[in-house]
């Protein structure tokens, strides 16, 4: 399976759990012939074994995932599956059980996303209610800048294939995606069955009604962003591995500018100082990693424990920047009483989370208008704050690096509220 020549995109798949997403994933990655005939079979009976023989599919991810997790190979290469036109990286496979911390720091890697929603009945609606994770996903997924997106109606076995519930939930998550600022005039709806692979990569016959594209012709329609070669080198980390022989390898995805082997490199926010000695993509030595690209990379001089998921790499001539005040608009979404000057949740940023105090409302733009200094804000509201990191972190101007200058809010286990950094007063 070559991927020489054809454009790359990094592939989020977002969801409800149990929504099917691993399912769905695994036989997407088996259609394209990413996983063969008779590694399915095994999965198949492995699965039967236990009395899961449906879970076939799924395994494939999640037996790929304990092996990763054992951290036996720093390996996403079983995760990559072509097109037509692409060839596509799958991020972080699905099914954590901490999902939305994963899925947001996999998220702020993408490029573009499936959303998964089931059409099983009250399967679609306990996703999409208050507590449901379909909304906070999609929504997430706009902050964090994937603003391509595909919904993927699963389990159209489970409504009978029927035209009408395709067209409840298409019309229900139109309204929510658009609310969260996606075009929905450029977004396909595709009605699938994961399981049995129906609109997967051909046209189901169970659904003639259906005129769109299938899942992998949608994939194709999906456009390369603008590759920020220009800007400086930034590169947020996503994990560290110890590899005998080599040495340490952080791995991450490069967000602008281009590193290259022999080049000084500072980690941020320690200041640690390393030479690169060479690049990895797919287990494939480059010459240069461009942005967009999932790389591992070993340095000279770097142990373990001087990098941690969260830093990030730019050259040690501009280095990324350590912030000691922020201003930005935040957008509350969902917090159970009012936020006020002293409130310090987590905020993810890149790959890093790390707590915030809010130190000042300047400012609240809300139903009844504008409020200079206002004493707390609410769901809805939209306001411009000043934030203190608790601890050293990498934050930088939106304006100047898109993928570090937007974040999420959590606390209590769910976001709370997504930002933009308007300004940065470096420490």
């Amino acid at each position: 399976m070559s991927s020489k020549g054809k454009p790359h995109l990094n592939l989020v798949i977002i969801g409800h759990v149990d929504h099917g997403k691993s399912t769905m994933t695994g036989h997407l990655l088996y259609v394209c012939g990413t996983i063969s005939d008779r590694e399915i079979e095994k999965f198949e009976k492995e699965a039967e074994l236990i009395g899961r023989g449906s879970f076939k599919f799924a395994w494939v991810l999640d037996k790929l995932k304990e092996e990763r997790e054992r951290g036996v190979t720093i390996d996403l290469a079983f995760y990559k599956f072509e097109t037509k036109k692409y060839y596509f990286t799958i991020i972080d496979a699905p099914g954590h059980r901490d999902f939305v911390k994963n899925m947001i720091t996999g998220t702020s890697q993408a490029d573009a996303a499936i959303l998964v929603i089931s059409a099983g009945t009250g399967e679609f609606e306990a996703g999409i209610s208050t507590t449901g994770q379909t909304r906070e996903h999609a929504l997430l997924a706009k902050t964090l800048g994937v603003s391509q997106l595909i919904v993927a109606v699963n389990k159209m076995d489970l409504a009978d294939y029927k035209e009408e519930r395709y067209n409840e939930i298409s019309e229900e998550m139109g309204r929510n995606l658009k609310l969260f600022g996606f075009d929905i005039s450029k977004i396909n709806f595709v009605p699938v069955s994961g399981m049995l692979g129906d609109n997967l990569s051909e046209k189901s016959d169970k659904m003639s009604w259906y005129k769109g594209p299938t899942l992998l012709e949608a994939l194709d329609t999906f456009i390369v962003p603008d590759k920020p070669t220009d800007k400086p080198l930034r590169l947020p980390i996503q994990d560290v591995y110890t590899i005998t022989g080599i040495g340490t390898v952080p791995v991450g995805r490069v967000e602008s500018g281009i590193l290259k082997p022999k080049e000084e490199v500072i980690f941020q926010p320690t200041g640690k100082k390393a030479a690169v000695m060479s690049i990895e993509m797919h287990h494939e030595e480059i010459p240069e990693a461009i942005p967009g690209d999932n790389i591992g990379f070993s340095c000279k001089g770097l142990s373990k424990q001087d990098v941690r998921r969260g830093d990030v790499v730019g050259h040690s001539k501009k280095p990324p920047t350590i912030a000691k005040e922020i201003v930005a608009t935040v957008q509350v979404i969902r917090h159970s009483s009012v936020i006020a000057v002293g409130y310090t949740p987590v905020v993810h940023c890149g790959t890093a989370q790390v707590a915030i105090r809010f130190a000042k409302l300047n400012m609240k733009q809300s139903k009844k208008g504008k409020v200079d200094n206002p004493d707390f804000l609410k769901n809805g509201d939209a306001a411009e704050v000043v934030l203190i990191p608790t601890r050293d972190m990498v934050i930088e101007q939106y304006s100047e690096f898109p993928a570090l200058g937007r974040f999420a809010v959590r606390d209590m286990g769910q976001t709370v509220a997504v930002g933009i950094v308007k300004k940065v007063t470096p420490k």
